[in-house]
């Protein structure tokens, strides 16, 4: 005779490792989530920084390097306020060349203390080190010549540091960028994911401006805080370039071309919003404009470009143009119809060709 209990038991068990499972299946679709991971992005990172600062403690302390702090310290100088894979790898490369280079003018600085015993001399030499490193600074590589800096006063002191000090110093913070540059690659947030959700968010602000502007905008102070926050998307979108291009492979001169688009989209728009509509209805190309914009924003957002229909975009039009008239509204309709049209076909063609990331992976 089967036991009541023992079935109780069985289906208790099996309903828990079922919730466990479903629990577990939640978490990772949450964390493997392109648009979730977007959205609380910094939820992210400061978890990720956190337990990469754990991680530095525990190492250093566990095999008790000294000046360990030196470690914990480079973790945040390189991933503390970098959220971005692409600007974490090129941050971490920089970091560790200014490192060597910094560290390796420090042990010259002590070696020469040691030898000639003038400290003016160390201090003078420590100046003219920091002052050329500045001077390369504020140009191209500067980040490098930044920390090669820093690395020599913190490998160096003000020369009455010892040589073994310095070494342990030194690979401190090397153990520091290794740990960064591991923790980038966990969970990482991509540029290519900001860039792609921005754009969409700046397409469906265009579209909400648009529609504004059909219906007859006459608030000139709503206006330009349309087009400044549009604005600021677009700068925000410029500074992502680098970053997506580095993640994607997608080249830098496709990613502006974008960039150019959605300017002459603003720019169009701003025109448009100047001068009063035309007619009361919207039109054809109006609607088209509208559609087309929404269209390209549910893509970016969802990952599919198929969602974007291949049409042919319009033609561009021409101030001589007899069915455009007198008529700066139709004429500025037509010409941002036919922008969005290249714009959309461009990023098409980006999804088709290279590994720009419509699809959320890499």
């Amino acid at each position: 005779m089967r036991n009541p209990g023992s079935a109780l038991y069985t289906r208790s068990v099996h309903f828990s490792v079922i919730a466990m499972f479903e629990a577990l299946r939640k978490t990772t679709s949450a964390l493997f989530d392109p648009d979730r991971r977007f959205r609380q992005a910094r939820i992210f990172h400061a978890v990720r920084v956190a337990l990469a600062l754990l991680v530095s403690i525990a190492l250093t302390t566990g095999i008790h390097i000294p000046h360990g702090e030196w470690a914990t310290i480079t973790v945040l100088v390189v991933i503390g306020g970098l959220q971005h894979h692409g600007n974490i790898r090129r941050r971490a490369a920089e970091r560790g060349a200014g490192t060597v280079i910094g560290a390796f003018l420090g042990l010259l600085l002590i070696l020469q203390e040691a030898y000639f015993h003038i400290p003016v001399l160390t201090w003078l030499l420590l100046a003219v080190i920091c002052g050329y490193c500045a001077y390369h600074a504020v140009g191209k590589g500067g980040y490098i010549a930044l920390l090669a800096a820093i690395t020599v006063v913190i490998t160096a002191g003000h020369g009455n540091q010892h040589v073994e000090d310095a070494l342990w110093r030194t690979l401190d913070v090397l153990i520091g960028t290794v740990i960064a540059l591991a923790f980038s690659f966990a969970l990482p947030a991509y540029a290519s994911y900001s860039w792609r959700f921005k754009l969409a968010g700046m397409l469906r602000s265009c579209a909400a401006v648009h529609a504004k502007i059909a219906r007859g905008m006459r608030d000139e102070k709503e206006r330009q805080q349309d087009m400044m926050k549009l604005s600021a998307s677009l700068v925000q979108l410029r500074s992502l370039i680098p970053s997506v291009a580095k993640e994607t492979g997608v080249p830098t001169a496709d990613l502006e071309e974008v960039q150019h688009s959605a300017r002459v989209c603003i720019s169009a728009l701003e025109m448009l919003a100047a001068i009063d509509p035309v007619a009361a209805e919207p039109t054809d190309e109006e609607r088209h404009i509208r559609d087309l914009l929404l269209e390209m924003a549910s893509a970016l957002e969802s990952g599919d470009e198929s969602m974007v229909q291949l049409n042919l975009p319009l033609p561009e039009p021409h101030p001589d143009d007899p069915s455009i008239g007198h008529s700066s509204h139709t004429f500025l309709t037509l010409h941002l119809a036919a922008e969005i049209g290249h714009l959309r076909d461009h990023l098409a063609q980006m999804a088709r060709q290279s590994r720009f990331p419509y699809n959320g992976t890499h």
